[in-house]
């Protein structure tokens, strides 16, 4: 099964379901489905950053600071974010949701969770899913993200991520 052909949950502008579809055909047609991604800290609080792999279907090469992908049919949120850290970096951590929303870049419209992870283990990534990955902190991060080539999701699920975090907890370091 191709990437295109995994069966993700259409959805509704709530979030509700209303059928089940090819991711691509989802892409394609603009048709709303779920997307799970994990924001990755260290104890110090630094944040994990990747370039994707060349061989990447989408954004080939540019970099992110989310770990994750589409939602399979059926999966919750925080079961695809706990899958894709197995499958793109070998970790098994805590993963804690954060924030959900709809999210309207990238290549489709598309409801995005965000979740959050501290790693205790250190990643063994995919060379298949990612090419590179550093530790960085949070003035680092904006740098980059301001000068680097990232995945047009990047910036809005950092901006997020940030807003829900400082919320719940204060002042991030």
């Amino acid at each position: 099964m191709t990437e295109a052909d995994e069966p993700v949950d259409r959805v509704d502008a709530r979030d509700r379901f209303l059928a089940v579809v090819g991711r691509g055909e989802a892409v394609r047609e603009g048709w709303l489905h779920r997307v799970s991604v994990t924001v990755c800290r260290d104890r110090e609080g630094r944040f994990l950053v990747h370039r994707r792999s060349e061989r990447a279907a989408r954004y080939p090469g540019h970099h992110e600071v989310g770990f994750g992908g589409a939602v399979a049919a059926g999966e919750t949120y925080r079961e695809a974010a706990a899958r894709e850290l197995v499958e793109e970096l070998g970790v098994r951590p805590v993963v804690r949701p954060v924030v959900t929303f709809l999210n309207r870049t990238g290549l489709s419209p598309h409801w995005l969770a965000v979740h959050e992870a501290v790693l205790s283990e250190r990643p063994s990534p995919s060379g298949e899913e990612v090419a590179w990955h550093g530790w960085s902190t949070k003035d680092e991060l904006l740098c980059f993200l301001g000068a680097g080539l990232f995945t047009p999701d990047s910036p809005e699920v950092l901006r997020r991520y940030l807003a829900a975090a400082n919320r719940e907890r204060g002042q991030i370091t």
